[in-house]
């Protein structure tokens, strides 16, 4: 069991490679949306053999997304130009694309367009004969869609770019898995994982790294790896388990080694949206020829609850008296619950004060919140608890009031919901206690 008292400090931090944590507060703005294009930064060929042979393709992913899950976006078309490319690489273009005359741009057709990237166009791109190794061009891409609140979305001119480098190197990869869901806990899973090389250099050698949220269990235990697991002391990683690994396998160019016996994990008792993240590298100082496709995510969703609660207080005080009135957070569990993608807060907690009284201490995790429809008189805060709450984490906000009015019975209201603006917590069982009051002068 843990409990803190917020204002004085904040307990736990969701860090996940590759994504934020901390606390943060709602957007109260109105409803928006963007679209954005999903293009690597940079992306390597590898370099035509000097015996006049044509240099092999290698696969690239674009895509389009936006923001608002409350709207839909479809009819996506991503343009692509590459005639920055010309001397260093050319594209074999997907059945999705209409190239110009030229064939150095292209219209692709992405259709509808989702919340959450996944790959709509693949190119292929070789380096053309001659190209020397560190030879670099440039795609440039833009992008529109049919939906959002204004009826038509432009991706911001000049927001996405490739450089494309003629190298030489190995290039280790590990397939991207499917994510999964209703998950029972108890329940063993085998991480698909693989590692290829398709550069052109072999890999004598190569390291793992791999983080396994709280909910996950790493079963397997190779001799080559070090864990660290949430709770050892010193952890850089709260909320998971942290492996590093070091394999001596060869990868040849065009091969394909599997770890030395299969990666299992255990989906535990208190698992719910949980992630295992896994990348790797060449062993040594050698440099990965392209980095994209060395880590991967997976997400798996297990069939599992947590109960959410808030508890309110009583308290008696005279005019001109602060007394502390503030409310507590429990987690019953059986779930840990965090946003394994955002890193953002699952709960926010709306406070309406009791009438007569001001707030004249605040927990430094709560902030002045927009008026009640029924009731825009009265004060309102909202408070954001840690990244993620374990099962049994209680949570205190000691608010400090000031009774201005003696009122008898004077009520306030403490409701928890979730942060994302989603109108129910999907997980939580029991909804009664998502609510509380807080009483200043209850009657006898």
């Amino acid at each position: 069991m843990s409990s803190v008292v917020v204002g004085r400090a904040v307990a736990g931090a969701l860090v996940l490679a590759g994504l934020g944590s901390g606390v943060a507060f709602a957007d109260d703005a109105a409803p928006s949306d963007g679209l954005e294009i999903q293009a690597p930064y940079e992306q390597a060929v590898v370099v035509a053999p000097g015996d006049g042979g044509a240099a092999q393709y290698r696969s690239m992913a674009l895509g389009l997304q936006h923001y608002n899950s409350d709207v839909t976006v479809i009819d996506g078309r991503l343009t692509v130009d590459a005639s920055g490319l010309a001397g260093v690489a050319e594209i074999a273009w997907p059945d999705n694309c209409v190239p110009d005359d030229a064939g150095t741009v292209a219209v692709c057709d992405t259709g509808d367009v989702p919340v959450r990237y996944t790959p709509q166009v693949r190119l292929r791109l070789r380096a053309v004969a001659g190209a020397a190794v560190g030879a670099q061009g440039a795609i440039e891409y833009s992008a529109t869609a049919t939906g959002g609140p204004d009826g038509t979305l432009t991706a911001p001119e000049y927001s996405a770019e490739t450089f494309v480098t003629v190298g030489s190197g190995p290039d280790l990869g590990v397939s991207a898995p499917q994510d999964v869901s209703g998950v029972a806990p108890g329940t063993d899973l085998t991480v698909p994982f693989s590692v290829s090389n398709t550069g052109n250099e072999t890999a004598h050698g190569f390291t793992v790294q791999m983080w396994a949220t709280y909910g996950l269990d790493v079963i397997t235990r190779y001799p080559q790896c070090t864990y660290t697991g949430p709770d050892d002391a010193g952890t850089q990683y709260p909320a998971m388990t942290h492996v590093t690994c070091s394999f001596d396998t060869d990868v040849a160019p065009g091969g394909t080694v599997e770890l030395p016996e299969p990666l299992r994990l255990a989906v535990t008792g208190h698992a719910l949206h949980e992630r295992f993240d896994y990348e790797v590298e060449p062993a040594g100082d050698v440099t990965d020829l392209d980095s994209s496709d060395n880590g991967r995510a997976w997400h798996i969703d297990a069939a599992n609850t947590a109960d959410f609660a808030v508890h309110g207080t009583e308290v008696s005080g005279a005019q001109g008296d602060t007394v502390t009135a503030g409310f507590r957070f429990v987690n019953r569990g059986p779930a840990w619950v965090a946003d394994v993608a955002s890193g953002d807060p699952v709960p926010a907690i709306d406070y309406y004060l009791p009438p007569g009284t001001t707030a004249t201490s605040v927990p430094s995790t709560c902030r002045t919140g927009a008026p009640s429809a029924d009731s825009p008189a009265v004060p309102h805060y909202v408070c954001t608890l840690p990244t993620w709450t374990r099962p049994d984490l209680k949570v205190r906000f000691p608010f400090r009031l000031r009774v201005d009015q003696v009122i008898p019975d004077a009520t306030g209201r403490v409701i928890v919901r979730p942060y994302d603006g989603s109108a129910v917590f999907a997980f939580d069982p029991n909804t009664r206690n998502n609510s509380a009051k807080v009483v200043v002068n209850p009657s006898a």
